[in-house]
């Protein structure tokens, strides 16, 4: 079992033909995940070459949908476009758009999220994310496919390389799906998103969530799970080091004043019932002995 992303979600590629899509169309076939075409406006109508797979490269993503069937997409646009390409994907009703792309304008990914809020048919992951994958399954995304196998652990987390560290950390156990919801201001996907996902998937037992400094989504995360998670729950928030108004790594992590630190993020969780780790590897620890108690 997983979440939004199984063995069978037909993908393309918005992108395909650049150095970043096509490296990672690569790696994404390579993991199994069925890519079914790409789209560039100006290529339309030519194809790539993976291995002995040949891919058709589409005008639209409305076009590649009805010759393909797809219903995910991986957006792998520079940021000047990346608002077009999924305003695109929205209008043509895409189930899952995953956007890739890092240094999307704060008010370009609000007008996409608004739009896809209004439609109701878009779920977006992202952006500045790694993407979803459900190991031995599938990925949308650029998550290494090969650090961990299929597991009852759902991860959910702000941050691509601390995703990449707990899947490493935790592999001889093993994931459902693990989702890199991004670091931006805005996001598609949300922590409460994912956790209400797996509370709901009955092959995910416990659930790692990495959150990072600014903002409130750990705040509210808390909560949600206060009132609606009833699978353990392990946790780690980046940044208890970081100096008050620093901008670090992410454009949303950013602290002012008490609001958004990591100090009070971790005091939130824990007391939701969130055993919260000071370091990814002792986060890892407790979700092995989560496991074991199980």
């Amino acid at each position: 079992m997983s979440i939004f992303l199984t063995k069978d979600s037909r993908v393309i590629v918005q992108g395909i033909t650049g150095g970043e899509g096509s490296k990672h169309t690569a790696l994404m076939l390579k993991a199994g995940t069925q890519v079914v075409g790409g789209v560039n406006a100006r290529k339309a109508g030519t194809t790539v070459e993976h291995g002995d797979i040949t891919l058709p490269v589409f005008g639209t993503v409305s076009e590649a949908m009805s010759e393909t069937r797809a219903d995910v997409s991986v957006v792998f646009v520079p940021p000047a476009f990346a608002k077009d390409a999924v305003m695109e994907a929205i209008d043509a009703a895409m189930p899952l758009i995953v956007v890739i792309t890092e240094g999307i304008p704060v008010q370009d990914t609000a007008e996409f999220w608004a739009y896809a809020a209004s439609k109701g048919t878009s779920r977006i992951i992202g952006p500045n994310c790694p993407g979803i994958i459900t190991p031995g399954e599938a990925l949308a995304g650029i998550t290494p496919a090969t650090i961990t196998g299929a597991g009852p652990i759902g991860l959910v987390s702000k941050s691509g390389t601390l995703t990449y560290q707990m899947m490493f950390e935790l592999r001889d156990i093993g994931f459902s799906t693990a989702i890199g919801i991004g670091g931006d201001p805005i996001v598609g996907t949300t922590h409460i998103d994912a956790l209400a996902a797996f509370e709901a998937d009955p092959d995910t037992k416990a659930i790692v969530m990495i959150g990072e400094i600014g903002g409130d989504a750990e705040e509210r995360a808390a909560d949600y799970i206060r009132a609606n998670v009833t699978k353990p729950v392990v946790g780690y928030v980046a940044g208890f080091t970081a100096p008050e108004g620093k901008t670090m790594g992410h454009a949303g992590a950013i602290v002012s004043g008490s609001s958004g630190t990591a100090q009070a993020k971790k005091e939130a969780l824990e007391a939701a019932g969130v055993r919260v780790g000071k370091t990814p590897s002792e986060t890892a620890q407790l979700m092995r002995e989560v496991i074991a108690a199980l």
